[in-house]
């Protein structure tokens, strides 16, 4: 019964994992300022195109939260985007938010 047990445990773990990055990075748009329309397209793309480092890096904006959502503009957004100094981040931000404005 063990040795059934376990590996179900942690399947379900790992699969309960595979949605934290989404969501967080989700979350952490949406603390940025952008809509929550907005941040969940540009974050079910981002999760695809991104490493989990980048993702992590990309949710602690969500230190942005302090702003007000009316304040903060797209290009202070991006301009907060390329203070992490990836472009590769800058990039996928970048097509993911076009791509999600023109949906």
């Amino acid at each position: 019964m063990k040795r059934v047990l376990l590996p179900v445990l942690a399947l379900a773990l790992l699969l309960a994992g595979c949605a934290t990055p989404e969501t967080r990075l989700r979350t952490g748009l949406q603390n940025a300022g952008l809509s929550k329309a907005m941040s969940a397209c540009m974050a079910e793309r981002m999760v695809d195109r991104l490493s989990l480092l980048q993702l992590r890096r990309l949710a602690s904006l969500g230190s942005l939260k302090d702003k007000h959502v009316s304040d903060l503009t797209l290009d202070q957004f991006f301009r907060k985007v390329r203070a992490l100094k990836d472009p590769e981040i800058l990039t996928v931000s970048t097509s993911s938010a076009a791509v999600c404005a023109l949906r």
